[in-house]
């Protein structure tokens, strides 16, 4: 399957946005900052520093593996598990739905498409149309 430049772009534009959102997350949890500690306790977990850094190095580990293209259908799978807990997170303590809850699978669907339109093999799997006649 041939794949556009534009879309290659578009895709790698994605990604790239996933990629700066989730480090600029990890280094606030990596520090961690007083705000990531509030956020915590407000979300029922312990407030703690060693928890907030810990959570910067799983999210540091699937963001890696997502920026690689050899391993980024991994990454992908696995930003979408943590997002996936920060949903259910938000879901426990009743946080408003778009703003809060739904984040989470905001960027997880950013994260497939950027994977999807740059990655031709994902493209290949999961056809959006039937293959013309």
């Amino acid at each position: 399957m041939t794949m556009s430049k534009s879309r290659r772009v578009t895709g790698l534009v994605m990604s790239g946005l996933v990629i700066a959102f989730m480090l600029f997350d990890v280094g606030m949890k990596l520090v961690p900052l007083d705000v990531v500690i509030k956020a915590t306790a407000e979300l029922g977990y312990p407030p703690s520093p060693d928890l907030a850094r810990a959570l910067g190095v799983v999210a540091l580990g699937c963001t890696a593996l997502y920026a690689f293209p050899r391993t980024a259908v991994l990454g992908a799978i696995l930003l979408t598990a943590y997002m996936g807990g920060t949903v259910a997170s938000h879901l426990r303590v009743g946080n408003p739905l778009f703003s809060h809850m739904l984040f989470g699978v905001y960027l997880a669907v950013l994260a497939w498409g950027g994977l999807y339109l740059r990655d031709s093999r994902i493209a290949a799997l999961l056809p959006l149309r039937s293959p013309s006649a």
